[in-house]
């Protein structure tokens, strides 16, 4: 029985080393060709790969400040649909969601669109402006400087992506334009504070006292300041972060008119955010398709080439495993050469693009795409492979009936 095992083992051994030596050496020798098919790979990944970017960077753009917030609750007007544009809760809502038990603490949150001015003559940028209460949920944290201190305060915090696209830092000072009625309106805000990452509605935040916000953002109508005062949507922290779809039924029971969602939901409702994903990841579906295609129409015709070597093998007996165990190394070793250059060359790509585009390459997004690509390689040769195992010596040499 042990002589029986270790025969079975010699032969497993002389299978593996044929096999290995078959692959090598056709690559070997028509290493150009096999170049050639990798660099196609190479190119099928940095398209994949581009586009797990560009739906990162696109979702980031319209996601990444309430996915980020300081909360496990998002409280609309309920007959807004969960649109937050459409959303207003007053002051009296607002206390009344503060006294639900289990709540630990809320903080009132409002979005408008307005322009950053220079002074020497720059394309003005536009940006989202968010109003918040300081010390509140919605806040941010900050990476340089201060937070927010005076509800009225000429102050505002900038996200990373402002600050890099306007070069302001802790201390300057700048001029926002605001359309107040039918008229442009200047304010002079200070920075104090530098946050980490938060775009809103694809475009950099900067992040007001709600008092402050309620004073420049844009109005139809020019009122004053006497207008009731209204937030768009609530964050809420909970006591307990757990039971929070308890705690929205909750919400919902004991305050009028209004919806509580996860901040998931929330951002997923954000305009455009799933008609914008489902568009990308469909196109890096077909992607990924269409390198399955490529790859086993390559590697079907590198075997149709072949089948009087595969022929000339089988009739000084090659068995079938070492064919198929070569093909399958072929196959990977060619697909390993063009991911590995097109994760290289997509990465390289990444660092050359200004913070205007929205490129992000994340780690979970890049292994991913880079799984799935090594995945089709043999999935798209498996025809081949296929075709191989049922060459018959005679026929493939011509001597057949």
């Amino acid at each position: 029985m042990v002589i029986y095992y270790m025969w079975i083992e010699k032969i497993k051994d002389e299978v593996k080393f044929m096999a290995a030596f078959l692959a090598f050496k056709e690559l070997w020798r028509n290493r150009g060709r096999f170049f050639l098919f990798s660099m196609v790979i190479a190119l099928i990944t940095t398209l994949v790969l581009f586009i797990a970017a560009l739906a990162e960077g696109l979702g980031n753009g319209n996601r990444e400040y309430i996915q980020k917030l300081d909360a496990d609750l998002i409280v609309y007007k309920k007959s807004a649909d969960l649109f937050i544009g459409a959303s207003r809760i007053d002051r009296a809502n607002l206390a009344n969601i503060r006294r639900v038990e289990g709540v630990k603490e809320v903080g009132p949150l409002s979005f408008a669109t307005v322009s950053i001015v220079y002074a020497e003559g720059r394309q003005p940028l536009n940006v989202s402006l968010i109003g918040v209460e300081p010390g509140k949920p919605g806040e941010p944290p900050v990476v340089q400087g201060r937070e927010l201190r005076n509800r009225r305060g000429k102050e505002v915090i900038l996200e990373r992506s402002a600050a890099l696209r306007t070069g302001l830092k802790v201390g300057d000072r700048f001029t926002i334009r605001s359309i107040q009625g039918t008229k442009e309106e200047f304010y002079m805000l200070e920075v104090v504070g530098i946050g980490d990452g938060r775009q809103y509605s694809l475009l950099s935040s900067i992040i007001v006292p709600y008092l402050t916000f309620d004073e420049i953002k844009p109005k139809p109508i020019v009122d004053n300041g006497n207008s009731e005062l209204a937030f768009n949507v609530v964050a809420v922290q909970l006591n307990n972060p757990d039971d929070w779809k308890a705690m929205a039924a909750r919400i919902e029971s004991q305050v009028s008119d209004v919806k509580a969602v996860d901040l998931k939901t929330a951002y997923e409702n954000t305009p455009g955010y799933s008609a914008q994903q489902g568009t990308l990841n469909s196109q890096q579906f077909f992607t990924l398709l269409i390198g399955v295609l490529v790859m086993g129409g390559f590697f079907q015709i590198q075997t149709l080439q072949k089948v009087p070597q595969i022929g000339m093998l089988k009739a000084i007996g090659t068995r079938n495993n070492d064919v198929a165990v070569a093909s399958i190394l072929q196959i990977m070793m060619v697909t390993v050469v063009g991911v590995a250059m097109g994760s290289i060359i997509t990465y390289g790509l990444t660092l050359t693009f200004p913070p205007t585009v929205p490129i992000v390459l994340t780690g979970s997004a890049a292994a991913l795409g880079i799984g799935a690509l090594l995945l089709i390689g043999p999935l798209g040769g498996l025809v081949s492979i296929r075709h191989a195992l049922r060459v018959e010596p005679l026929m493939a040499l011509g001597l057949g009936a």
